[in-house]
């Protein structure tokens, strides 16, 4: 307290009949450590879901396959399109077969991005489990990897779909040591 935030103080006790505090810079300093402790832990957000620490984090820095695969599936499951956008290069190509129309039909990165956020946003929840690497080929710079996935959807309580696939990846990285990333997507499922 400031000398006249103490004088009023002091003045409400006397009218309180009570016994009047004297300025004490122990007491002050321990008040404030104590009042910026409580605001400092008051700061957290309760409702914020907890990251795991330590050897079994969420999420990888993309430095492996297996990094890509674990980010893709956490990217699903939790409906992130900032992690599913980091997954993506910028000159991404998605194919897909169109059987009622017996055409490939393929769109880049952008429209993938507004696929996949409108996807996230029709579900509740969305799980994904990849499968068995059927094919993996290339070099410290560039992979395909063809393996097999399933694709859990809850769009509603009364609604739901499950997908059993493949997907044809090619993912790119500039050097060793860099991130990999999704050039090319070709969906092979047979639906």
């Amino acid at each position: 307290m400031s000398g006249l935030e103490l004088t009023i103080f002091n003045k409400y006790l006397k009218l309180m009949k009570l016994k009047p505090l004297k300025y004490n810079k122990k007491i002050h300093l321990l008040l404030m450590i104590i009042v910026t402790l409580i605001v400092a832990y008051s700061c957290t957000n309760p409702f914020a879901p907890k990251l795991a620490i330590g050897s079994h984090d969420i999420l990888t820095d993309q430095k492996t396959i297996d990094g890509v695969f674990e980010n893709f599936r956490y990217a699903y499951i939790f409906k992130d399109t900032l992690v599913y956008g980091k997954l993506l290069s910028d000159n991404f190509t998605f194919t897909y077969h169109n059987y009622d129309k017996n055409v490939d039909v393929s769109w880049g990165r952008a429209e993938d991005m507004m696929t996949t956020l409108g996807l996230f946003n029709a579900a509740q929840s969305v799980n994904l489990i990849w499968n068995q690497v059927v094919i993996a080929i290339g070099d410290s710079s560039r992979m395909n990897i063809t393996r097999g996935f399933t694709l859990n959807i809850i769009f509603d309580p009364t609604y739901s779909d499950e997908v059993v696939g493949r997907v044809n990846l090619t993912l790119v990285r500039a050097a060793p040591g860099t991130i990999w990333q999704i050039e090319k997507w070709i969906d092979e499922s047979n639906y």
